[in-house]
Protein backbone atom coordinates (compact mmCIF):
# COMPACT_ATOMS: atom_id res chain seq x y z
CA UNK A 1 0.00 0.00 0.00
CA UNK A 2 1.15 3.61 -0.68
CA UNK A 3 2.82 4.69 1.73
CA UNK A 4 0.64 8.39 1.56
CA UNK A 5 -2.25 5.99 2.64
CA UNK A 6 -3.94 7.14 5.77
CA UNK A 7 -4.07 3.24 7.99
CA UNK A 8 -5.34 3.55 11.42
CA UNK A 9 -4.54 0.47 12.68
CA UNK A 10 -3.77 -3.60 11.77
CA UNK A 11 -6.02 -5.34 9.69
CA UNK A 12 -5.78 -8.06 11.92
CA UNK A 13 -6.15 -8.20 15.35
CA UNK A 14 -2.99 -9.27 17.55
CA UNK A 15 -2.48 -13.07 17.72
CA UNK A 16 -5.35 -13.44 14.95
CA UNK A 17 -4.51 -15.12 11.48
CA UNK A 18 -6.18 -14.13 8.59
CA UNK A 19 -8.80 -16.57 7.65
CA UNK A 20 -9.05 -15.52 4.22
CA UNK A 21 -5.46 -12.82 3.10
CA UNK A 22 -5.36 -11.46 -0.63
CA UNK A 23 -1.49 -10.46 -0.85
CA UNK A 24 -0.65 -8.09 -3.57
CA UNK A 25 -2.50 -9.33 -6.16
CA UNK A 26 -2.79 -7.28 -10.21
CA UNK A 27 -5.38 -8.41 -12.14
CA UNK A 28 -5.60 -7.97 -16.27
CA UNK A 29 -8.43 -8.06 -18.27
CA UNK A 30 -8.13 -9.15 -21.98
CA UNK A 31 -4.53 -9.55 -21.30
CA UNK A 32 -4.28 -5.53 -21.74
CA UNK A 33 -6.23 -3.87 -18.65
CA UNK A 34 -4.87 -3.89 -15.46
CA UNK A 35 -7.58 -3.39 -12.97
CA UNK A 36 -6.12 -4.20 -9.45
CA UNK A 37 -2.96 -2.84 -8.70
CA UNK A 38 -1.91 -4.58 -5.97
CA UNK A 39 -4.42 -5.07 -3.11
CA UNK A 40 -4.10 -6.28 -0.26
CA UNK A 41 -6.54 -7.12 2.33
CA UNK A 42 -7.44 -9.70 5.37
CA UNK A 43 -10.30 -11.06 6.56
CA UNK A 44 -10.00 -12.44 10.49
CA UNK A 45 -12.52 -15.70 11.12
CA UNK A 46 -15.40 -14.58 11.97
CA UNK A 47 -15.29 -11.12 11.52
CA UNK A 48 -17.47 -8.83 8.59
CA UNK A 49 -14.96 -6.99 6.24
CA UNK A 50 -16.17 -4.05 4.31
CA UNK A 51 -14.85 -3.43 0.64
CA UNK A 52 -15.61 0.48 0.27
CA UNK A 53 -15.42 2.71 -3.20
CA UNK A 54 -17.27 3.73 -5.46
CA UNK A 55 -18.46 2.38 -8.96
CA UNK A 56 -15.67 1.10 -10.55
CA UNK A 57 -13.13 0.84 -8.08
CA UNK A 58 -12.49 -2.60 -8.49
CA UNK A 59 -14.49 -4.13 -5.45
CA UNK A 60 -16.08 -6.71 -7.54
CA UNK A 61 -13.28 -7.38 -9.46
CA UNK A 62 -11.70 -7.89 -6.25
CA UNK A 63 -14.09 -10.55 -4.54
CA UNK A 64 -14.44 -12.44 -8.37
CA UNK A 65 -10.40 -12.66 -7.81
CA UNK A 66 -11.33 -14.60 -5.03
CA UNK A 67 -14.17 -16.69 -5.70
CA UNK A 68 -12.12 -17.37 -9.23
CA UNK A 69 -15.10 -16.37 -11.21
CA UNK A 70 -12.72 -13.61 -13.40
CA UNK A 71 -11.70 -16.57 -16.29
CA UNK A 72 -16.23 -16.06 -17.28
CA UNK A 73 -15.17 -12.33 -18.26
CA UNK A 74 -11.82 -12.60 -19.41
CA UNK A 75 -9.98 -11.65 -16.81
CA UNK A 76 -6.45 -13.35 -14.91
CA UNK A 77 -4.80 -13.09 -11.63
CA UNK A 78 -1.03 -11.90 -12.97
CA UNK A 79 0.80 -11.44 -9.59
CA UNK A 80 0.45 -11.84 -5.97
CA UNK A 81 -1.56 -14.82 -4.16
CA UNK A 82 -4.95 -15.40 -2.89
CA UNK A 83 -5.07 -17.76 0.76
CA UNK A 84 -7.94 -19.37 2.82
CA UNK A 85 -7.15 -21.15 5.79
CA UNK A 86 -3.46 -21.02 5.36
CA UNK A 87 -3.97 -23.26 1.77
CA UNK A 88 -3.58 -21.09 -1.90
CA UNK A 89 -6.52 -21.11 -3.79
CA UNK A 90 -6.68 -18.70 -7.35
CA UNK A 91 -5.90 -22.41 -8.99
CA UNK A 92 -9.03 -23.83 -7.59
CA UNK A 93 -12.61 -23.95 -9.49
CA UNK A 94 -15.19 -21.78 -7.78
CA UNK A 95 -16.82 -25.38 -7.61
CA UNK A 96 -13.85 -26.58 -5.62
CA UNK A 97 -14.29 -23.31 -3.85
CA UNK A 98 -17.57 -23.22 -2.79
CA UNK A 99 -17.23 -27.16 -0.94
CA UNK A 100 -14.08 -25.25 0.85
CA UNK A 101 -16.09 -22.70 2.00
CA UNK A 102 -16.23 -19.85 -0.04
CA UNK A 103 -19.00 -18.69 -1.48
CA UNK A 104 -20.17 -15.77 -3.50
CA UNK A 105 -23.30 -14.03 -3.81
CA UNK A 106 -23.21 -11.66 -7.18
CA UNK A 107 -24.34 -8.42 -7.72
CA UNK A 108 -27.77 -8.42 -8.70
CA UNK A 109 -28.93 -11.38 -7.37
CA UNK A 110 -29.35 -13.31 -10.09
CA UNK A 111 -31.95 -15.66 -9.08
CA UNK A 112 -33.28 -18.25 -11.08
CA UNK A 113 -36.48 -16.52 -11.92
CA UNK A 114 -38.48 -19.44 -13.28
CA UNK A 115 -37.76 -21.59 -10.42
CA UNK A 116 -39.80 -20.62 -6.91
CA UNK A 117 -38.07 -19.10 -3.70
CA UNK A 118 -37.68 -22.96 -2.49
CA UNK A 119 -36.25 -23.96 -5.45
CA UNK A 120 -33.76 -21.82 -5.67
CA UNK A 121 -32.75 -22.30 -2.24
CA UNK A 122 -32.39 -26.15 -2.90
CA UNK A 123 -29.78 -25.19 -5.57
CA UNK A 124 -27.66 -24.17 -3.48
CA UNK A 125 -27.08 -27.01 -1.63
CA UNK A 126 -25.75 -28.92 -5.31
CA UNK A 127 -22.22 -29.45 -3.88
CA UNK A 128 -23.22 -30.99 -0.27
CA UNK A 129 -23.97 -35.09 -0.28
CA UNK A 130 -26.40 -34.73 2.55
CA UNK A 131 -29.35 -36.96 3.45
CA UNK A 132 -32.93 -35.68 2.99
CA UNK A 133 -33.17 -35.17 6.85
CA UNK A 134 -29.88 -32.60 6.39
CA UNK A 135 -31.74 -30.85 3.44
CA UNK A 136 -34.73 -29.85 5.57
CA UNK A 137 -32.88 -29.08 8.38
CA UNK A 138 -30.63 -26.75 6.02
CA UNK A 139 -33.72 -25.26 4.26
CA UNK A 140 -35.26 -24.79 8.31
CA UNK A 141 -32.41 -22.49 8.91
CA UNK A 142 -32.71 -20.40 6.47
CA UNK A 143 -36.37 -19.87 6.46
CA UNK A 144 -35.55 -18.68 10.53
CA UNK A 145 -33.15 -16.53 9.17
CA UNK A 146 -35.51 -15.43 6.56
CA UNK A 147 -39.37 -15.82 6.98
CA UNK A 148 -40.37 -14.01 4.57
CA UNK A 149 -39.14 -16.30 2.13
CA UNK A 150 -40.59 -18.93 3.92
CA UNK A 151 -43.67 -17.13 3.43
CA UNK A 152 -42.99 -16.29 -0.34
CA UNK A 153 -41.81 -19.99 -0.84
CA UNK A 154 -43.67 -21.25 -3.86
CA UNK A 155 -43.53 -18.11 -5.77
CA UNK A 156 -41.45 -17.77 -8.56
CA UNK A 157 -38.33 -15.92 -7.78
CA UNK A 158 -39.13 -13.57 -11.10
CA UNK A 159 -42.55 -11.95 -9.61
CA UNK A 160 -40.59 -11.40 -5.88
CA UNK A 161 -39.15 -7.59 -4.74
CA UNK A 162 -35.82 -7.21 -5.08
CA UNK A 163 -35.30 -7.32 -1.31
CA UNK A 164 -36.76 -10.98 -1.04
CA UNK A 165 -34.57 -11.83 -4.29
CA UNK A 166 -31.45 -10.76 -2.13
CA UNK A 167 -32.87 -12.53 0.83
CA UNK A 168 -32.92 -15.43 -1.60
CA UNK A 169 -29.48 -14.66 -2.83
CA UNK A 170 -28.00 -15.17 0.77
CA UNK A 171 -30.05 -17.90 1.66
CA UNK A 172 -28.96 -19.91 -1.44
CA UNK A 173 -25.28 -19.07 0.24
CA UNK A 174 -25.68 -20.21 3.22
CA UNK A 175 -27.10 -23.95 2.15
CA UNK A 176 -24.23 -24.54 0.83
CA UNK A 177 -22.97 -24.52 4.74
CA UNK A 178 -20.07 -21.82 3.84
CA UNK A 179 -17.82 -20.41 6.06
CA UNK A 180 -16.71 -17.27 4.20
CA UNK A 181 -19.78 -15.11 2.32
CA UNK A 182 -18.31 -12.45 -0.08
CA UNK A 183 -21.46 -10.33 -0.23
CA UNK A 184 -21.35 -8.12 -3.79
CA UNK A 185 -23.41 -5.25 -3.14
CA UNK A 186 -26.06 -6.31 -1.08
CA UNK A 187 -28.14 -2.65 -0.83
CA UNK A 188 -28.41 -2.31 -4.19
CA UNK A 189 -31.63 -0.81 -6.06
CA UNK A 190 -33.03 -1.78 -2.32
CA UNK A 191 -34.97 0.84 -0.07
CA UNK A 192 -33.46 1.91 3.01
CA UNK A 193 -35.73 -0.18 5.30
CA UNK A 194 -34.75 -3.69 3.44
CA UNK A 195 -31.21 -2.56 3.48
CA UNK A 196 -31.41 -2.55 7.03
CA UNK A 197 -33.32 -5.43 7.66
CA UNK A 198 -30.68 -7.32 5.24
CA UNK A 199 -27.41 -6.20 7.36
CA UNK A 200 -29.24 -6.89 10.17
CA UNK A 201 -29.67 -10.63 8.94
CA UNK A 202 -25.44 -10.73 7.75
CA UNK A 203 -24.60 -10.02 11.31
CA UNK A 204 -26.90 -11.97 12.71
CA UNK A 205 -25.79 -14.82 11.13
CA UNK A 206 -22.16 -13.42 11.35
CA UNK A 207 -22.42 -13.55 15.21
CA UNK A 208 -24.51 -17.12 15.81
CA UNK A 209 -23.11 -19.20 12.79
CA UNK A 210 -20.03 -17.76 13.16
CA UNK A 211 -19.53 -17.11 8.97
CA UNK A 212 -17.47 -14.28 8.05
CA UNK A 213 -18.13 -11.68 5.59
CA UNK A 214 -16.27 -9.82 3.33
CA UNK A 215 -18.94 -7.47 1.66
CA UNK A 216 -18.46 -5.08 -1.05
CA UNK A 217 -20.86 -2.06 -0.86
CA UNK A 218 -20.75 1.79 -2.13
CA UNK A 219 -23.35 2.16 0.75
CA UNK A 220 -20.09 3.31 2.93
CA UNK A 221 -22.48 4.51 6.29
CA UNK A 222 -24.50 1.49 6.38
CA UNK A 223 -22.02 -1.25 5.71
CA UNK A 224 -19.25 0.61 8.50
CA UNK A 225 -22.46 0.75 10.87
CA UNK A 226 -22.21 -3.35 10.58
CA UNK A 227 -18.72 -4.20 9.87
CA UNK A 228 -15.54 -4.67 12.25
CA UNK A 229 -12.90 -3.67 9.78
CA UNK A 230 -13.16 -1.59 6.64
CA UNK A 231 -10.79 -0.81 3.47
CA UNK A 232 -11.76 1.57 0.88
CA UNK A 233 -10.54 1.51 -3.03
CA UNK A 234 -10.14 3.90 -5.28
CA UNK A 235 -9.23 3.33 -9.22
CA UNK A 236 -7.97 -0.68 -8.12
CA UNK A 237 -6.32 0.47 -4.94
CA UNK A 238 -6.49 0.28 -1.49
CA UNK A 239 -6.55 3.82 -0.11
CA UNK A 240 -7.45 3.50 3.09
CA UNK A 241 -7.76 0.98 5.91
CA UNK A 242 -9.19 0.86 9.79
CA UNK A 243 -11.31 -0.23 12.09
CA UNK A 244 -14.71 0.39 11.02
CA UNK A 245 -15.41 2.41 14.20
CA UNK A 246 -11.98 4.59 12.93
CA UNK A 247 -13.32 4.86 9.34
CA UNK A 248 -16.77 5.96 9.88
CA UNK A 249 -15.36 8.83 12.30
CA UNK A 250 -12.64 9.93 9.92
CA UNK A 251 -12.71 13.21 8.09
CA UNK A 252 -11.64 12.34 5.09
CA UNK A 253 -13.63 9.56 4.59
CA UNK A 254 -16.76 11.37 5.69
CA UNK A 255 -16.57 13.85 3.05
CA UNK A 256 -15.54 11.70 0.29
CA UNK A 257 -18.15 9.18 1.08
CA UNK A 258 -20.47 10.39 3.45
CA UNK A 259 -20.85 13.76 1.81
CA UNK A 260 -20.24 15.54 5.39
CA UNK A 261 -17.14 18.01 6.28
CA UNK A 262 -16.59 19.64 8.98
CA UNK A 263 -14.79 22.85 7.29
CA UNK A 264 -17.32 25.08 5.52
CA UNK A 265 -16.41 24.70 2.18
CA UNK A 266 -18.12 26.09 -0.46
CA UNK A 267 -17.14 23.52 -3.46
CA UNK A 268 -16.43 20.39 -4.29
CA UNK A 269 -13.35 21.39 -6.04
CA UNK A 270 -12.06 23.39 -3.29
CA UNK A 271 -8.02 23.28 -4.02
CA UNK A 272 -7.48 21.62 -0.35
CA UNK A 273 -9.89 19.33 -0.81
CA UNK A 274 -8.40 18.32 -4.17
CA UNK A 275 -5.22 18.34 -2.97
CA UNK A 276 -5.74 15.61 -0.13
CA UNK A 277 -7.62 13.67 -3.05
CA UNK A 278 -4.56 13.46 -5.37
CA UNK A 279 -2.32 12.37 -2.58
CA UNK A 280 -4.43 9.66 -1.99
CA UNK A 281 -4.14 8.21 -5.03
CA UNK A 282 -0.52 8.85 -6.05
Amino acid sequence: MNTATTTSTSSVEAGQAPYLSVNNIEVIYDHVILVLKGVSLQVPKGKIVALLGANGAGKSTTLKSISNLLGAERGDVTKGNIEFKGIQIESLTPNDLVKRGVIQVMEGRHCFGHLTIEENLLTGAYTRRISRAELKESLDKVYHYFPRLKERRTSQAGYTSGGEQQMCAIGRALMAKPEMILLDEPSMGLAPQIVEEIFEIVKDLNVKEQVSFLLAEQNTMVALRYSDFGYIMENGRIVMEGEASYLANNEDVKEFYLGLSGEDKKSFRDVKHYRRRKRWLS
